[in-house]
């Protein structure tokens, strides 16, 4: 593979950062043993899971489980990131028991879902999601001259540890921790490409991919968020099956697409969706406006995005999504103003933007509250650009709901394309006075937001 090739399909997140700081690549997978039933099992002294990391509540119900006679293991990521060093997001649990057995032993559970039914354990400080061990359902057998169809709209049929290994997706979230023995159990070779830091779809890639779509964009999502490669036969069919998106619920791909800019490994995964094409046939329009050298400056607003999400701030998914859309509307901004020969007012600015705007959040399907903070967050950028003179109408920017969204819009763009850097500091400076004015004389800093009238 040359070097070009390499570093187009791995992600940008340096592979050494964690959220512990750790550096340490999952050792090797010794000392082992071959199971019965053709999976690897590494013992205790083999790997650096301890129980130590896993939250009490968690040991809890697998413990209850354990000695009630079934299996009982952790499994998926929380595996994965425990193996690398790192803090779980979440941690989930797999067993042989159905649903309303694992109701039966916990008061404190419900049963929820229809496609795919869990049970959920309620402690006061943490939910516990426990899942039944899953095959791949049936299929349906088609006429030669029928194109089969297997998008999968039911996955709510019992089976084994090993079909529930190879049901799922990348073979790096399909390693379980048994705690009867604290081993650590590998069906898929997911402990090797750990270590060497692949992303691999189990199963043909182009079938995977076309039962669930969402698994391209997932495939990105972890090669982004470890540092790790995307396997050449995984990426080749990214490339071959990305049109199947479009097959995908929009709720669920945008939702995708805002937890890729929420957690702090965006430019590596936008990076990834241009380069195999993914994000072309969900966003045409953003992927004209950033394919190439164009809109240079939004690469490194991604960058500035990762490391401000990365010291903790928080950033609201109306000023994300505005982060992707903004060389687009800059673009045809431009387009616009060269096609009328005239630089655009403010208030046109305003006007074209949410015309420009709105059948696209649309098409994703967002919701519409935050349809319209996005529009705000825009439109409110681009009075930014031309502060008032007069005091009073500095003060009534600053009291607008949509402000800080664009006001935190304002701060991406100036400091990665150098523009406008004066005009935010000018109005950074205002907002931070006008916050201590109102300390100092004891009224709230944000304004009660107004109902709007129906």
């Amino acid at each position: 593979m040359s070097s070009n090739t390499s570093s187009r399909k791995r992600g940008g997140t340096d592979r050494s950062s964690s959220s512990t700081g750790s550096t340490t690549s999952p050792p090797a997978s010794v000392p082992m043993e071959t199971s019965d039933v053709s999976g690897t099992v590494i013992d205790r002294s083999g790997h650096r899971v301890s129980r130590r990391s896993i939250p009490e509540n968690v040991l809890k119900v697998l413990y209850r489980l354990h000695r009630s006679g079934y299996r009982a293991y952790l499994c998926g990521g929380s595996v994965r990131d425990l193996l690398m060093g790192r803090t779980p997001k979440d941690f989930d649990v797999v067993t042989d028991a159905h649903p309303s057995d694992v109701r039966r032993l916990f008061r404190n559970s419900r049963i929820i879902g229809r496609r795919f039914r869990l049970v959920h354990i309620i402690f006061q400080d943490q939910v516990v999601e426990v899942a039944t061990f899953r095959r791949e359902p049936e299929r349906v057998a088609v006429a030669e001259d029928e194109v089969e169809e297997i998008l999968i709209t039911d996955d709510n049929t019992f089976g084994s540890p090993i079909q529930d290994a190879k049901r799922r997706d990348f073979t790096i979230n399909a390693l379980f921790y048994n705690i009867a023995d604290f081993s650590v159990i590998d069906y898929v070779g997911g402990i090797d490409d750990l270590s060497e830091g692949r992303v691999r779809i189990i199963g043909d890639p182009g079938v995977r991919f076309r039962e669930d779509p969402v698994r391209m964009m997932r495939a990105i999502e972890f090669a982004s968020r470890l540092g790790f490669e995307i396997e050449k036969e995984t990426y080749d069919a990214i490339l071959v099956h990305r049109a199947e998106i479009l097959k995908a619920s929009p709720p669920r791909v945008s939702e995708e697409i805002l937890e890729l800019l929420r957690r702090g490994w965006s430019r590596g995964a936008i990076r990834l969706m241009v380069d195999t094409g993914l994000i072309e046939p969900l966003l045409p329009e953003i992927y004209g406006a950033i394919r190439g050298e164009q809109a240079s400056y939004f690469w490194k607003m991604l960058e500035v995005l990762d490391r401000t999400v990365q010291s903790g701030r928080r950033i609201s998914d109306a000023v994300l999504m505005s982060v992707l859309m903004l060389p687009w509307v800059i673009e045809e901004i431009e387009r616009e103003e060269e096609r009328k020969q005239t630089r655009m007012r403010t208030g046109e600015v305003i006007i074209f933007i949410r015309d420009l705007v709105l059948p696209l959040c649309a098409r994703m399907a967002l919701a519409s509250g935050t349809r319209h903070q996005i529009e705000q967050a825009l439109e409110t950028l681009w009075r930014l650009l031309e502060p008032p003179t007069d005091r009073r109408s500095q003060f009534r920017a600053v009291y607008r709901e949509p402000f800080n969204d664009a006001l935190s819009l304002l701060e991406l763009y100036a400091l990665s394309s150098g523009r406008y850097v004066d005009v935010f500091r000018q109005w950074q400076a205002f907002a931070q006075r006008v916050k201590r004015a109102q300390e100092e004389a004891g009224e709230p800093t944000t304004r009660r937001r107004r109902r709007r009238r129906r």
